[in-house]
């Protein structure tokens, strides 16, 4: 009886030190991940500074505060532009608002009659 008691703490051990192995694995994944994510903010940001200027990068900002997936779509439309080499110069606070315009969707207005 002692016997199958002592194999069967070994193998509750084992598990357990499994376990443990596996959970500082996802650990260290998670760092990993984390660091490749603000890298990644890190570019986008210095390329967003290179191609911006103060006025459009404050209205970007105002935008992404108030309409955040309406801002992240248009960071994301800069960047694409930026990376294919279409923006020549600096995007000013006039072309910012071009961009948004152009980017936003049409307004559905509804008319209601009355009869």
């Amino acid at each position: 009886m002692s016997d199958s008691q002592d194999d069967l703490e070994k193998l509750r051990e084992e598990k357990m030190q499994e376990l443990r192995e596996r959970k500082q694995a996802q650990e260290g994944d998670s760092e990993a991940q984390e660091a490749r994510q603000q890298e990644a903010e890190a570019q986008k940001k210095a390329l967003l500074r290179q191609h911006l200027t103060d006025g459009a990068r404050k209205r970007l900002n105002s935008v992404k505060m108030s309409k955040p997936d309406f801002g992240e779509q248009a960071e994301q439309q800069i960047l694409a532009l930026a990376q294919r080499g279409q923006i020549g110069g600096k995007i000013d606070e006039e072309k910012m608002k071009a961009l948004l315009k152009e980017l936003k969707p049409d307004e559905k207005s509804f008319n209601v009659r009355r009869r």
